[in-house]
């Protein structure tokens, strides 16, 4: 696991050439798409409005070491707790896991984040770069950690933030989780999770490794 929100600059590079040289490999070829490892698909505890089979057998390869073998709890859903923000972070009150947050928008794009630590209310940006941004349209994409700044997570009551810089989010949530937008950010280096920069949010779901 990469603990960094604690580190100057200029030990990032080092921690980030010290993963194993399974990491990295794993990393690297799934970031392509051109290497297809077996990966056991995950059992879910808890009923899924978005996630396929075939969404649930490519994001596994993605999941950090710790997460890998575990099940996958639903902890918070919109159709289930509601449209809010603030019960999103109630329901992960003194959980301890990585989070996967999956968002389907009223055109049926589905796309989403991976945070290294469950969500919470914080000043400032906090997680490590295990974090990764993904989109399935028009096709499977992931955007790893780019290593340019550290602006992992951030959460208030009223928006979401996951990847920032020069005033552009990687993905944003508003209080009522039902605005949202994605821009490329220097955090991930990524393009925008949907094809429109604003979306609306049909459904979203969070889950635990447990």
């Amino acid at each position: 696991m990469l603990i960094l929100s604690s580190m100057s600059s200029s030990n990032n590079n080092q921690h980030v050439l010290s993963m194993s040289t399974d990491e990295y490999r794993k990393t690297s070829l799934f970031a392509t798409g051109s290497f297809d490892l077996d990966f056991p698909i995950p059992d879910l505890i808890g009923k899924t409005e978005i996630l396929t089979e075939e969404h649930r057998e490519k994001l596994c390869g993605h999941l950090p070491a710790r997460a890998e073998g575990y099940s996958w709890s639903l902890i918070f859903s919109t159709s289930q707790h509601g449209f809010a923000l603030n019960s999103l972070y109630r329901k992960m009150a003194r959980l301890e896991s990585p989070i996967l947050i999956v968002i389907e928008d009223t055109e049926h794009n589905v796309f989403g984040a991976l945070t290294s630590c469950s969500l919470h209310v914080s000043d400032h940006f906090y997680g490590t770069g295990e974090s990764l941004l993904y989109k399935f349209n028009p096709s499977f994409k992931v955007f790893h950690w780019a290593g340019e700044n550290m602006y992992f997570i951030k959460g208030n009551m009223e928006s979401l933030s996951i990847g920032a810089g020069d005033g552009r989010f990687g993905l944003w949530l508003d209080g009522d989780l039902n605005q949202g937008r994605s821009q490329s950010c220097s955090t991930y280096g990524n393009e925008p999770l949907a094809p429109q920069e604003d979306f609306v949010i049909k459904t979203l779901e969070c889950w635990a490794f447990v």
